[in-house]
This record gives C-alpha cells, sequence and structure tokens, in this order.
C-alpha cells in the first residue's frame, strides 16, 4: 500500500544502537580501525562515532553468549549501510587492521522498481579485541 504522507517534518538521519560489552574499547575499534570518529561519550555507558554523516549509537550492555551465537548462525544484521565503491572501504578496513569476517561479494537482492535485481557489494566487519597493537 503506497500512500503519500505531505508533513512539514523530514527525517535527515537514523542511527543504529549497537549493544557493546566494553564501550572504550568499541570507541577505539571503531575510530582506529574503521575511521569512526568520536562525536560524544556519555558517562561511560553511551556513545555515538560518525563516519561521512553516517551515526552508530554504541551501548554499554552485553548480549548474551546465547543470542551472539544465534545471530551469527543466521545472518542477522544489526544493520545495513548504503556505501558507494565497497571495494575501496573493504581496501581501507582491511589495510587498518579491521577484522573482515566475510569476503567481498556480490549479492542479488530484491528491490521494489522496475528493476528486478541489484547487484550490491556487501562485507561484514566485527569488532573484537586488539591484540599487538592490531585491530582484531
Amino acid at each position: 500500500m503506497d500512500v503519500a504522507i505531505t508533513s512539514r517534518a523530514k527525517l535527515t538521519g537514523i542511527a543504529p544502537q549497537f549493544l557493546v560489552d566494553d564501550l572504550p574499547r568499541s570507541i577505539e575499534y571503531y575510530c582506529e580501525c574503521l575511521g569512526f570518529g568520536l562525536d560524544f561519550n556519555y558517562e561511560s555507558f553511551y556513545a555515538s562515532v560518525s563516519r561521512d554523516g553516517c551515526a552508530i549509537h554504541l551501548k554499554a550492555a552485553a548480549k548474551t553468549a546465547a543470542d551472539r551465537l544465534h545471530r551469527r548462525q543466521h545472518e542477522h544484521l544489526d544493520a545495513y549501510i548504503a556505501l558507494t565503491n565497497a571495494a575501496a572501504l573493504h581496501e581501507e578496513l582491511r589495510s587498518r587492521g579491521a577484522r573482515i569476517t566475510k569476503p567481498l561479494e556480490e549479492r542479488p537482492c530484491r528491490a521494489k522498481t522496475s528493476t528486478s535485481k541489484i547487484l550490491t557489494d556487501t562485507f561484514s566487519v566485527s569488532a573484537s579485541k586488539r591484540r599487538n597493537n592490531r585491530c582484531t
């Protein structure tokens, strides 16, 4: 059902909230390994990082081991990020030492347009403990 809504209000952005085990370590990973900048850090339990005008909020609230395993096994996403030149970003993150959990690949997906399939570059990164000053 397509309904046109007229409003003076306009959405200007949306920020997913990721639950993290260790907020300082996560901020460091996002900033040093993924190229984000710190927007704010509120009372050591909530923060925002952003890159290219896209924000991600980080909240110190660990997921259970069972939840992590279930999400990983079923490839549940916390967020979808649209970008240009995924290969360049993939190479940048790799060169920063980010842990790439899936190789860069093209995937077909459905879209509500006259085109039945579009190709998107997708990749996954995950924050984990830094070892030997590396982002892995």
